[in-house]
């Protein structure tokens, strides 16, 4: 899953935007009939800072390795079934990390 998010280059220039409070983005619609949205952003939140700098780290890092201590950390704290260690199944992962992002909104 955080491979795949890695190469989603929208999210990682959002993410980028986002980690600046007070910054505005504009969202566009592939539709045309629909005006682009002008979004201001507050202080992000360490879920989505956590995620914001892992995913600078797997595109920046020269090591094969990298491990995203923090950003499970923080996901641990918006979903306590992933704390343990247990195995989960990746698609939960993404459901929590999404939603635990637009709750810090």
């Amino acid at each position: 899953v955080l491979q795949n998010l890695s190469q989603t280059p929208v999210l990682r220039e959002l993410l980028k935007e986002a980690k600046m409070p007070g910054t505005t983005i504009k969202i566009e619609s592939p539709e045309l009939s629909m005006e682009p949205q002008l979004i201001k952003l507050d202080q992000p939140g360490p879920l989505t800072l956590a995620l914001y700098q892992f995913l600078t780290e797997m595109q920046e890092t020269k090591k094969g390795v990298v491990t995203p201590k923090e950003l499970f950390a923080q996901v641990c704290k918006k979903a306590i079934r992933f704390k343990g260690y247990q195995q989960q199944d990746s698609h939960e992962l993404l459901r929590y990390l999404l939603d635990g992002m637009r709750a810090e909104e």
